[in-house]
């Protein structure tokens, strides 16, 4: 879902930058219709489709953040060097009945503020005006036309154009910010789960320390503090193994709102329903695992939109849902291995397990 979208936004920035450059060939095209001298029609048109080519080549770059820093140079070097060969060879075209140049120079503003920093675009928009001026002077025309070619032209383009990519690169900030999110909510979730087990194994690591001391003082109650060690040793074990796999204190609620905010966070619109009232603590740990492993699977084997999670109860049975859009055919199914895995655990603690799938909506439903 999210890859589609950004796709789109590609799309339809490179359609707006397109014609950007279209216009870069057209207006001063025109001027070649006015140029009664062969030759020097033919080095001017050559002079506009070599910058048109070299246009398209820095604006896509402007919209492919994966291409690297040498290619995005050797872009920009070769739009400045079309820029430049324009000058003698496009500039003479037309000239007294169309201000060619001035509306090559119309693009080069505008392609300005897509290449570097505010500061080098200032002064490559004031060059292009000069420019624009200069070449006016040198053919004789009318200078002031060829300004507000350059000028009036170049502005709208990059109102246009401009908006388009600004835009583009806040959605490409926002999904920067919605990946930080996700891996943030994944780091505090790790973060729980480290003082839980150090809140678990710390007092009972400090006591079998403490036994190990006396019983190395005082060999005479070596074996009963043998004893006690091992006690405490298979105790903090047995602890430990109920912590890792969800039977110790289990609060649905808080894995609910931690489900919630990771599936946002990466894009995924998410709704729950909190259960009323408090369930056992077993049931509330067999839900928070598949919970967890349903929610792994939306994120890993869907292109998920939006997800529902929905939790009721009456005084025997509780029914957890979890549906989302997205679900394609390489996407779990009923024979996948890991809801084989929730359907033998959860028949252990009694409960039952199904799934479905309905023109790419997925739907798993647990009952205990």
């Amino acid at each position: 879902m999210r890859e589609r979208r950004l796709r789109r936004a590609r799309i339809a920035t490179l359609a707006t930058l397109s014609m950007t450059v279209l216009a870069g060939v057209v207006m001063p095209g025109a001027g070649l219709l006015r140029e009664p001298s062969a030759v020097r029609a033919a080095l001017g048109a050559a002079a506009v489709l070599a910058f048109a080519a070299a246009q398209a080549g820095v604006l896509y770059a402007a919209v492919t953040p994966a291409l690297s820093g040498k290619t995005h140079r050797r872009l920009i070097v070769a739009f400045a060097i079309a820029t430049l060969a324009s000058i003698p060879l496009a500039g003479p075209v037309g000239a007294g009945r169309w201000e060619t140049w001035g509306w090559i120079g119309a693009s080069v503003f505008a392609t300005a503020p897509l290449l570097a920093g505010r500061a080098v675009a200032v002064a490559v928009m004031a060059a292009a005006v000069a420019v624009s001026a200069g070449v006016g002077w040198w053919l004789g025309g009318p200078v002031h036309e060829y300004v507000l070619v350059t000028s009036l032209s170049g502005i709208a383009t990059v109102l246009v154009s401009g908006l388009h990519v600004w835009l583009w690169n806040l959605l490409l900030e926002a999904e920067d910010g919605r990946a930080a999110q996700a891996r943030l909510a994944a780091a505090e979730e790790r973060l729980r789960f480290a003082r839980d087990v150090h809140d678990l194994l710390g007092h009972d690591l400090s006591v079998i320390a403490l036994k190990a001391e006396l019983a190395e003082r005082a060999p005479e109650r070596a074996a009963q503090e043998v004893a006690d060690l091992r006690r405490l040793a298979a105790a903090a074990l047995t602890d430990l193994r109920q912590t890792v796999h969800g039977y110790r204190q289990v609060d649905l609620r808080a894995q609910l709102t931690a489900v919630e905010r990771v599936l946002s966070s990466s894009g995924v619109r998410c709704t729950t329903s909190q259960p009323r009232g408090e369930l056992p603590q077993e049931v509330a740990a067999q839900l928070a695992y598949v919970l967890r492993e349903a929610s792994t699977n939306v994120l890993r084997h869907s292109r998920a939109g939006w997800c529902r999670i929905e939790i009721s109860h009456d005084d025997d049975e509780v029914r957890m849902t979890v549906t989302n859009d997205g679900a394609t055919a390489a996407g779990p199914d009923r024979h996948s291995s890991g809801l084989r895995g929730m359907a033998e655990r959860l028949a252990g603690a009694g409960g039952t397990l199904r799934t479905s799938l309905d023109d790419g909506v997925f739907t798993l439903e647990v009952t205990l």
